[in-house]
């Protein structure tokens, strides 16, 4: 049955390779080759220059570790004590981590401006106020991690759950609480550990969202990397397609050094077995 599903197999494997690699070449021959002057890698070489390129992608990079830290922090422990002690209460917990896939940015976007215009309103004259203030600080936008704090709850709750699945989490944590352990030492040292590959899984998931979200950061008004593409496409789009490409490629490389990572860890621990 094995060799029978090998050529449907390739079949597939190469549809789906046509299927990525047609518009990527497509694109780089877009970018290197001009009119009149040939092949040409000026797009590529003009991209650390360009006004505006360094600081998106810095604050892009902020904001994913920021929403990295912030996300993590508050779903691992939330799904670790809700499958210690509340393994009924899965399927809510569940549905409403799956709910940002089902709400359209549109929307998404709507409610954050509305919340953002009910403070200065109402809370003027409140300590309060400084804080609408402080979260819309074009250099750091806290209104934006926790949008999308919000945005990769769905793919950090699946990889976490997914590595929960596969570690019986209350043996390791009774077996560190009867070594003296307290609950945050036994969540630590005990069950974080077993978790690397869904941590590592859940940090590129949201890594890849943040850098590519344009909805939500467009709408609100600030300028991220994605907008910052968006707005170079308008008078350069050689470098604009130039810009996605390589940050495609760099997505790619982060994946794969990802599947090495868990792979060499994978071969390890069977060595070690």
């Amino acid at each position: 049955m094995a060799r029978r599903l090998t050529p449907w197999r390739w079949a597939v494997l190469g549809l789906a390779a046509l299927y990525f690699l047609v518009p990527l070449t497509a694109s780089v021959i877009f970018t290197v080759d001009v009119p009149g002057q040939g092949v040409t890698f000026d797009a590529y070489t003009r991209i650390l220059s360009t006004e505006g390129f360094v600081s998106s992608l810095l604050l892009s990079l902020e904001l994913a570790v920021a929403t990295i830290a912030l996300v993590l922090l508050l779903t691992v422990p939330a799904v670790v004590a809700l499958r210690l002690g509340a393994p009924r209460m899965r399927p809510v917990v569940e549905v409403v981590c799956s709910l940002p896939l089902v709400v359209p940015p549109i929307a998404f976007v709507a409610g954050i401006v509305t919340a953002l215009k009910w403070g200065p309103e109402h809370l003027s004259r409140t300590p309060l106020f400084q804080t609408f203030v402080v979260i819309q600080n074009e250099n750091f936008p806290v209104v934006l991690v926790l949008a999308y704090v919000v945005m990769a709850l769905p793919f950090v709750y699946r990889a976490l759950d997914a590595g929960l699945r596969s570690i019986d989490v209350g043996t390791l944590v009774e077996a560190a609480r009867s070594c003296g352990a307290s609950w945050p030492q036994a969540l630590v040292r005990a069950v974080l550990p077993n978790l690397r590959g869904a941590l590592l899984n859940a940090s590129f998931l949201t890594l890849a969202l943040v850098l590519g979200e344009f909805t939500v950061a467009q709408l609100l008004g600030f300028r991220p990397f994605a907008v910052w593409i968006y707005n170079v496409g308008g008078s350069q789009a050689q470098m604009s397609v130039a810009v996605s490409v390589l940050s495609l490629l760099v997505t790619w490389a982060l994946l794969l050094a990802l599947a090495g990572a868990g792979g060499g860890r994978t071969r390890t621990a069977s060595s070690r077995g």
